[in-house]
């Protein structure tokens, strides 16, 4: 990949209105979850309510994957993301609001996870039709360098607004990027068709969701990216409660790290060696918090932090498989279903993580979630394999 290809990308009409969107929507969600939790945190002391209030909307992914996902390629891109980015600064507000009971933050953050199920399918359906084929790995990559770069200077930034002022405040400063981003939606993309024809329904999910499991090959991509991932974000769940004041440096040199992996494998990694790194990335990114175990230093702790999330890269090469597999007017949905199910095991996992944490500390329960992660990521490989080698010896058959 070289550096004359991320410029065409963003020659190609389009991506750079949905990149600045993005961009605003990144900033905005790290530092409210950031805010959030520390807003928790403080009113609580629970590591638990701590964790699910930063990552508790993704627990909320699983009911919109079930229900509204067929809206990904059902309804026109410009107005559902301009919708989506105005309803979760709304939501964002709210939570801003004096006095909001425990009870009333996890309410709206359980909203906002049914809107942003389907966010991820229309962004992304649409960033795979406004780019060419072989260009969606490369455009993914600097998106995924772009959330890598934002968190960097949003965790960084929100960890020095929230003790300087208070976590209200940098909430409406999140309130006030989602807002950017509705505006930079609404005026700098076009008016698209829906990729798919007929109205959004729960039984149209059913139907698609159902078709894309269908098929074993996806099925083992889905969980690829759903659990290794998954049990390694319910450890950077623990960071507020690791190190309440320390929290902001771990989450940006997990940025950092994350947006390293994400230069080398977009970028660097030669095409034909992409497939074979799936595994030793996902081994990479929970390896190094096994070593919380030990309870390090926050400079410790924060290596350990950057280089696992350069594991995080995993995420390109698994994806560009799910593309290969997905017919193309199914490309926002089978989309939408990744990032719901991943984000829905990240909530997932940081309940798990939080629980386990409640009930021994905050680095125990960062090792017991990468040992796990290290065991599934072993089992599905193992998995793949074998359906490999059962696929190499029926051609075989059929050739003989």
């Amino acid at each position: 990949m070289t550096g004359h290809t991320y410029r065409q990308l963003f020659r190609t009409p389009e991506f750079k209105p949905l990149f600045l969107a993005v961009a605003a929507q990144t900033a905005a969600g790290t530092v409210s979850g950031l805010a959030l939790g520390t807003l928790v945190h403080r009113a609580t002391g629970s590591p638990l309510l701590s964790a699910l209030s930063m990552f508790g909307p993704s627990l909320a992914q699983v009911l919109g994957a079930t229900f509204f996902l067929s809206g990904a390629d059902r309804l026109p891109p410009r107005l559902a993301l301009t919708g989506l980015s105005l309803a979760f600064a709304a939501a964002t507000a709210v939570l801003a609001l004096p006095g909001l009971p425990v009870w009333g933050v996890f309410a709206v953050v359980l909203l906002q996870g049914l809107i942003a199920s389907l966010g991820g399918g229309v962004r992304w359906g649409l960033l795979n039709e406004i780019l060419t084929k072989d260009g969606y790995l490369p455009g993914r990559s600097l998106f995924n360098m772009l959330s890598g770069l934002t968190q960097i200077i949003g965790f960084a930034a929100g960890g020095t607004l929230v003790t300087l002022l208070s976590p209200r405040p940098v909430l409406l400063l999140a309130a006030l990027l989602y807002a950017t981003a509705a505006v930079i939606t609404r005026l700098g993309l076009t008016v698209r068709p829906p990729r798919a024809c007929g109205r959004p329904s729960v039984a149209a999910t059913r139907r698609t969701n159902a078709e894309l499991w269908s098929s074993r090959p996806r099925r083992l991509t889905y969980l690829g990216l759903w659990l290794p991932n998954g049990l390694v974000v319910g450890c950077e769940a623990l960071f507020v409660s690791y190190d309440p004041d320390a929290a902001g440096t771990l989450f940006a040199c997990g940025a950092l790290g994350m947006l390293a992996g994400d230069v080398t494998v977009g970028r660097l990694v030669p095409p034909a060696l992409r497939p074979h790194l799936a595994t030793p990335l996902l081994l990479l990114l929970a390896t190094p918090y096994a070593f919380f175990a030990l309870r390090p230093a926050l400079p410790l702790a924060a290596a350990c932090a950057a280089l696992a999330s350069v594991g995080f890269g995993a995420s390109l090469v698994q994806q560009e498989r799910l593309m290969a597999l997905t017919p193309p007017e199914l490309s926002g949905h089978a989309l939408g279903l990744h990032s719901a199910g991943m984000l829905t095991m990240q909530g997932v996992s940081a309940a798990l993580a939080g629980t386990v944490a409640q009930l021994t500390s905050p680095a125990t329960a960062m090792t017991v979630m990468a040992l796990t992660s290290i065991a599934v990521t072993l089992t599905l490989q193992v998995a793949g394999r074998a359906d490999a080698e059962r696929e190499a010896n029926d051609f075989g058959r059929v050739s003989g």
